[in-house]
C-alpha cells in the first residue's frame, strides 16, 4: 500500500513539471536586447573590422563565426 502511494506521488511530482514552452524573451522585446549598448564589445564597427582583417591573415573565413559570403570579397 506505501509503495503505491509513494509512486502516485512521485508521479505527481513528476508531471508537475511538464508545461508547454514558451520563450523567455517576447517577440517585441528582442529589439532592446539586440541594442549595440548590450555589446561586450566597446567598439563592435572597429572589431568586425579587426575580426575581419584576422580572417585574411589567417586564411581561413567562418571558423570564427564570420559573416560574409565564401568568395572572400567581402
Amino acid at each position: 500500500m506505501k509503495v503505491k502511494v509513494t509512486l502516485i506521488l512521485v508521479t505527481l511530482v513528476l508531471l508537475s513539471g511538464c508545461q508547454s514552452i514558451e520563450p523567455w524573451v517576447k517577440p517585441y522585446e528582442r529589439n532592446n536586447l539586440a541594442d549595440p549598448v548590450m555589446s561586450l564589445n566597446r567598439n563592435p564597427v572597429a572589431s568586425s573590422y579587426m575580426h575581419h582583417v584576422y580572417q585574411a591573415r589567417e586564411g581561413a573565413r567562418g571558423a570564427e563565426g564570420g559573416a560574409g559570403g565564401g568568395c572572400g570579397c567581402n
